[in-house]
């Protein structure tokens, strides 16, 4: 079995901390419970629409999701700016009202 930075670097490709791990994961697992798509195949550099295919109901719900598990509030404009797993992982990790995940 990988160890988690090894995994974060193959779904990455890259290095990360150990919250953005953290955050990737809990958004893997957010997406995969609301639209099936297996853990594994949320990478860093996937699209929403296209390459995980969540429509607009799905993001809402993932931005919900999203929204409980990481303590934070996303502006309605803020959703429509991101686009990439990669955006929304570093929307999260800037929030300053994030909490210890």
């Amino acid at each position: 079995m990988a160890s988690r930075a090894g995994e974060w670097a193959e779904r990455t490709g890259e290095r990360g901390s150990d919250r953005r791990r953290d955050i990737l994961d809990g958004l893997a697992e957010i997406i995969n419970e609301i639209a099936g798509v297996p853990v594994e195949e949320v990478r860093m550099g996937a699209r929403f629409a296209e390459d995980l295919d969540i429509d607009s109901l799905s993001m809402v719900e993932v931005v919900v999701a999203a929204e409980e598990r990481f303590d934070l509030r996303i502006p309605d404009e803020d959703v429509m700016d991101v686009r990439t797993v990669r955006e929304a992982v570093d929307y999260i990790a800037n929030s300053a009202s994030t909490r210890p995940i």
